[in-house]
């Protein structure tokens, strides 16, 4: 499907990137509504299946190579000492037929209480034609994202660790290319996450009945603000998650998986301006009057990000409703087959994601994984109806399985 750009101004192509992100609510203004954007939004985008088909939740479940997206910190208490994982989802399948994005991603025990790990996440946004004022074409340009991970975690005590990654992030919306007289240029940054993880367990022996329960928390993609070649910086995806998960071991074959994630994207919330007749009135320096709320050319990257606890214009209230939550159930048969249910909510004046997610999983040989996720929206039309995600992943102890069946 051809997407065509004129040369009117460059939040036109970002535009196109942030509405994958937060959906416009139909026949609204979203500046009315105050919803909280971002550059580089392909950041916060779920990669893997699994937690995908869970409501998007993944902060406190059980680690895999997806982790260091997730909660780095969680790959200490991984069953094998190394892992590899690929996921693929095609994005808008309903809007446009050139749209996906991947993830790689791998880690390496290194030692009994440390990890390492790398990961790569690409989003090919399609090709661009670019025209101008009056229609004629001016070319055309595949427009991609991507960030690459360097992650460590390290044990700390028997039941709690913690995690870091350092990441650089590129975003080439439109290449090298004048829109409205400014030359536009890949924006670039480096990034930065932490995160920690506690988890611990109750469970017999003999029968395999117990409980285990674990609390994780991110923080991610901290970082400075980007520019695309002009004046304007816009700030990154800043996140913060936190989140639980408990497994009901109902015997050695048997088991359910319950997660609850707590979202909020640290980036400011757009003020309250003063309008007439629908139109912002413009004060000194031509800038728009602002009512309540800060003014967030103002605001530097970290005073942004946490400020956007307190900076609602409509207080506490409105605060609570930049909260999303994700919530998932999970069954697993003899750690072989696993069956998946979640939720995602988002307020409905912060964006109005709402939808159900389900999904499968497969194990063979305790090796290799396949996951499969679809989406089903609440609200008819969205743009993320019928989002799929596969992930392929492989698990490997260090020792030949020969070794091993001799120690055991």
């Amino acid at each position: 499907m051809k997407r065509t750009f004129s040369s009117l101004c460059l939040f036109g192509c970002l535009a196109f990137s942030l509405v994958t992100e937060a959906q416009t609510i139909s026949g609204q203004d979203t500046t009315a509504l105050r919803i909280p954007t971002s550059a580089m939004p392909f950041l916060g985008f779920t990669p893997d299946a699994r937690s995908a088909a869970l409501g998007d939740a993944g902060v406190a479940l059980g680690a895999d190579a997806n982790a260091i997206y997730w909660n780095p910190a969680k790959l200490v208490y991984a069953e094998k000492d190394r892992g590899v994982a690929l996921s693929y989802t095609p994005w808008l399948r309903n809007l446009v037929d050139d749209m996906y994005f991947t993830y790689l991603s791998g880690y390496q025990k290194v030692g009994k209480n440390q990890v390492i790990g790398l990961s790569l996440l690409y989003f090919d946004l399609g090709t661009i034609y670019f025209t101008n004022g009056i229609g004629v074409s001016t070319g055309s340009f595949n427009s991609r994202e991507y960030a690459a991970t360097a992650s460590y975690s390290r044990r700390l005590s028997r039941n709690f660790s913690m995690g870091v990654n350092m990441r650089y992030a590129s975003s080439n919306l439109a290449g090298s290319n004048f829109l409205n007289g400014a030359l536009i240029k890949p924006a670039n940054t480096v990034a930065a996450d932490i995160s920690a993880y506690y988890e611990n367990e109750a469970r017999d022996e003999i029968t395999g009945q117990g409980v285990k329960w674990a609390f994780g928390g991110m923080l991610s993609n901290l970082g400075g603000k980007v520019n695309y070649g002009t004046d304007e910086r816009y700030f990154l995806p800043t996140n913060l998650r936190l989140g639980t998960a408990m497994t009901y071991y109902t015997d050695k074959y048997n088991k359910f998986n319950f997660v609850v994630d707590l979202n909020k994207l640290m980036v400011p919330t757009p003020p309250q301006y003063q309008t007439v007749n629908g139109k912002p009135v413009l004060g000194p320096n031509s800038n728009p009057v602002i009512l309540k709320g800060r003014d967030p050319r103002t605001l530097t990257s970290l005073s942004g990000a946490f400020g956007s606890f307190s900076d609602a214009p409509d207080g506490f209230a409105e605060e609570l409703k930049e909260i999303n939550i994700s919530a998932g159930a999970e069954y697993w048969y003899n750690d072989q087959f696993a069956a998946r249910l979640g939720y995602q909510h988002e307020a409905r004046i912060k964006g109005d994601r709402k939808y159900f997610t389900a999904g499968i999983g497969i194990k063979l040989q305790q090796k290799y994984g396949i996951d499969f996720a679809y989406l089903m929206p609440v609200r008819q039309g969205s743009p993320l109806a019928n989002t799929l995600r596969l992930s392929l992943t492989l698990n490997l102890d260090k020792k030949p399985r020969a070794v091993n069946s001799e120690e055991e």
